[in-house]
């Protein structure tokens, strides 16, 4: 009986091997050395994604050819709750866009969020997300290895979150300093800002997410973005935005280009032929789609035939509309194809079609770790007189903690890169937006902090010391409390947000706040919490002075690390500082005077008011930043590239030839650091450009005493103009100055080279 029972046992389980090898294990992928047989063909892997398009689109209706070039609406924008519940999109994400995908076909539906420094708004869908400082903090480290983190970070808590398009990757060049979301943006120079944006949208993407690079083009200002014609001519253009939007689309292959609000030389930016397909699709030769920004598309058939692939975020122009032009034939059948295939193998090279996200607790820890060194990375030491910092902790038995909130938080960026701090706004009822602008119709009244306590991580340094905080409002009771400590810490603010532009000068009395500190303690140290540059009247009355933009959350503890030296600063500005907005190109935001602010309605409570249309001519053309302080010998404030170290550096044997600089740098100092060689190149007077421009840099970390060789390449493209005749760049023959050094205006090494 026993040996019956085995026999049949054994037989049972032949037959399950058996039915595992046939039916479970091909399901499961295992089973074999060979992947199964895919249910449609361009499900096959080996394919490249654009065979893989072409294979889908064979089957594909015009319906659903027009359904994935447009979004299906947004709650509050296009679309009622009530239709959100019952229609397409109670399958989304909750992100800020949707665009459903074809189930029959295999095709996932495009889950976007909003991702400039982590994902947004995740906290409305009972979602963690790591707020990350601003990518103006990751610009100013200079470190290609740091934006590559930074945008894996964002794009694996995008998927996490079931996510598979991010819509960050801002690159407007910092052409205006006042611009509302230059916090969002990598700094003024084309070449550093392209490299870092590459790099992070590189990251994001390797995570199996569609990657977008943003604001396409010069939306370098919030005033009248709407409505305004920034007029250039066409070499200005190719050298400045397009320059560092050529570079990040080649050196990351993103998968979308956002196109902006603004004109650009008369046409809208989602709908400018010579931007769209000259520029970005025939000379640039980029594969992906062109995607308008939300509310950013105003026509169809002209918008289409410029090269706009998908309209965000509803079906106004690219629905109906456009099924009838096709139809009519006002826009062509194979210009419909064109876009979808453009999509289509997008989504197959981003893996997502064959990789679908799989949502999952995010890692907070990882975030907050990652979070604190980008900013530690990322914060600047402006000044540091009589070596006032780092301050020693076994010394130290007093300090003064004043302004900012700086007893609960750090201040972040408003608008739709807004993530949102967990538990709360560490600050009840902040201000911030002005009353009226569109910033705050559309993205309420307050500024956020994020709890981060610069207080808390301060008194864990010097748990013996006494460390008392005042809030700053009343002068004279921070100017007492830094009489009697040893020291005084001042952190100041100066809130931005998408929708306004700003000032240079701090709001409130924060400029009063440090004189009156500074005139009571000359131990005086400053922190900024800025979005980008801002004046300081103050800075020969203090002896330190780090910039920490939006440090995110862990920039308490980040800023405690360095004002101790546990961590020796080696950010370095990516945009320059001006003494005052009489020295920058335009004294006053252009428009100011003729626009006022246009308010989308998404659900404002208040009434639209209408924008009215004007030009914007940036009559300094190439000049952008230093290179405008350098044409015009002005002084800066902190030049471009400016950044101190606790520890110092020296240059000595410069070789320079076309191709390539060679030179050393050494540590002269008593500790590790880093150094961020800058390589700048000036160009034979012929070429008419500005003195100067960066080509290449390197960041070089040695230890106290040690010396290194750099050697770095040079990109004949980066030392050529170009030329509107010919269409080309140009690499012009003469004498071209090679300029080695720690900032634009630190040069320690130089050397001529001859381009026959």
């Amino acid at each position: 009986m026993k040996t019956h029972n085995a026999i049949g046992q054994m037989a049972l389980l032949a037959v399950l091997c058996v039915l595992f090898a046939v039916i479970l294990a091909p399901l499961l992928g295992q089973g074999s050395s060979q992947p199964p047989t895919p249910a449609h063909p361009w499900m096959d892997r080996s394919l490249s994604p654009d065979r893989r398009a072409d294979l889908v689109m064979e089957q594909m209706t015009l319906d659903e050819k027009i359904g994935l070039v447009h979004g299906a609406g947004l709650v509050g924008f296009e679309t009622t709750p009530e239709e959100a519940a019952t229609g397409v999109l109670a399958r989304s994400n909750g992100g800020a866009g949707f665009v459903p995908g074809i189930p029959r076909l295999g095709l996932p539906d495009l889950n976007m969020a909003d991702s400039a420094v982590g994902v947004a708004r995740s906290g409305a869908h009972g979602r963690y997300s790591t707020p990350l400082p601003s990518t103006l903090a990751e610009a100013a480290s200079w470190d290609l290895r740091l934006a590559h983190d930074y945008g894996a970070l964002i794009g694996r808590e995008l998927r996490d979150q079931g996510y598979n398009m991010a819509l960050g990757g801002g690159v407007n060049l910092t052409r205006e300093p006042r611009n509302g979301r230059n916090f969002e943006y990598q700094g003024e120079d084309p070449i550093l800002a392209g490299r870092m944006v590459a790099q992070l949208i590189q990251g994001v993407q390797e995570q199996g997410v569609i990657g977008d690079i943003k604001h396409y083009a010069f939306n370098d200002q919030e005033t009248g973005r709407h409505v305004a014609s920034v007029n250039l001519d066409r070499r200005v253009m190719r050298e400045t935005d397009l320059l560092a939007f050529e570079i990040g689309v080649k050196e990351s292959n993103v998968g979308a280009v956002m196109c902006s609000y603004n004109r650009i030389n008369g046409d809208y930016a989602c709908e400018n032929s010579y931007t769209l397909n000259e520029v970005l699709k025939k000379a640039w030769g980029f594969k992906g789609f062109v995607i308008s920004d939300w509310g950013g598309t105003h026509s169809t058939v002209k918008a289409a035939l410029a090269g706009l692939d998908q309209e965000q975020p509803g079906s106004v122009h690219f629905g109906d509309a456009l099924k009838k032009a096709v139809e009519a034939g006002a826009v062509p059948a194979a210009r419909l194809n064109d876009m979808v295939h453009r999509i289509l193998r997008t989504e197959f090279a981003a893996g997502i079609v064959d990789n679908p996200p799989v949502p999952r607790v995010v890692d907070v820890f990882g975030g907050l770790e990652m979070a604190q060194r980008f900013a530690e990375q990322g914060t600047v030491l402006l000044k540091n007189a009589n070596g006032q910092l780092p301050l020693d902790a076994g010394r130290v038995k007093s300090l003064a903690v004043i302004g900012s909130h700086a007893d609960v938080g750090v201040i972040s960026g408003g608008g739709s890169g807004q993530v949102d701090p967990p538990g709360g706004n560490a600050v009840a009822n902040a201000q911030g937006n002005t009353p009226g602008t569109e910033a705050d119709a559309i993205w309420g009244p307050g500024a956020v902090w994020h709890p981060s306590s610069p207080l808390k991580a301060i008194r864990a340094k010097v748990p013996k010391a006494q460390v008392e905080f005042a809030d700053g409002a009343d002068l004279s009771a921070a100017a007492a409390l830094a009489r009697r400590s040893a020291a005084a810490i001042v952190f100041v603010h100066q809130p931005s947000s998408e929708g306004r532009d700003l000032s240079l000068s701090l709001p409130g009395n924060q400029d009063q706040l440090v004189s009156a500190v500074a005139a009571a303690n000359p131990r005086t140290i400053v922190v900024v919490e800025s979005g980008g540059p801002v004046a300081m009247p103050w800075i020969g009355e203090v002896n330190a002075v780090l910039e920490a933009w939006f440090p995110g959350i862990r920039g308490g503890e980040a800023l405690a690390a360095i004002l101790f030296g546990d961590v020796n600063p080696s950010a370095k500005l990516p945009v320059t500082f001006a003494k005052s907005e009489a020295d920058l190109p335009h004294p006053r935001v252009p428009g100011t005077d003729a626009q006022e602010f246009a308010s989308i309605d998404i659900g404002a409570t208040q009434p639209t008011r209408q924008p009215i249309p004007f030009d914007i001519h940036y009559s300094e053309g190439l000049k952008v930043g230093y290179k405008w302080f350098d044409a015009e010998d002005k002084q800066p404030l902190f030049a471009f590239g400016h950044g101190l170290s606790y520890t110092t550096f020296a240059y000595s044997g410069l070789q320079a030839t076309p191709k390539e600089v060679t030179f050393a740098v050494k540590n002269t100092g008593s500790r590790a650091g880093a150094e961020i060689a800058q390589v700048y190149v000036g160009l034979p007077a012929s070429t008419h450009e500005p003195p100067q421009r960066l080509v290449a840099w390197d960041k070089v970390r040695l230890a106290a005493g040690e010396s290194k060789r750099v050697s770095l390449k040079l990109d004949p493209q980066l030392l050529s103009i170009f030329d509107v005749e010919k269409n080309a760049w140009d690499l012009v023959p003469g004498s071209y100055k090679v300029l080695v050094g720690g900032s634009s205006r630190a040069i320690a090494l130089s050397a001529s080279v001859q381009i026959p």
